[in-house]
C-alpha cells in the first residue's frame, strides 16, 4: 500500500495545531485596504480554525 501524498498547495496554507485543529489565515487582506477599519484589519491578521465542515475535507489532503 502505497503513503499518501500531502497536497502541496493546502500544506502551504494550512496548519494542523497539537489538538488536531486545523489553522488558517483570514481571506480580504491584499488590497483596497482603505476602505476596510483600521479593527477589521487588525482582526484578519489574527489566525483562525476552520468549520468543522471544513475540517473534514482538510484531513484527506493533510494526512500527516
Amino acid at each position: 500500500m502505497p503513503k499518501i501524498r500531502t497536497n502541496r498547495s493546502a500544506a502551504k496554507r494550512f496548519k494542523k495545531t497539537g489538538t488536531g485543529k486545523i489553522k488558517c489565515n483570514h481571506a480580504y487582506t491584499s488590497h483596497i485596504l482603505t476602505s476596510k477599519t483600521t479593527k477589521r484589519k487588525r482582526n484578519l491578521r489574527k489566525s483562525a480554525t476552520l468549520a468543522p465542515g471544513d475540517q473534514k475535507r482538510m484531513e484527506a489532503l493533510l494526512p500527516y
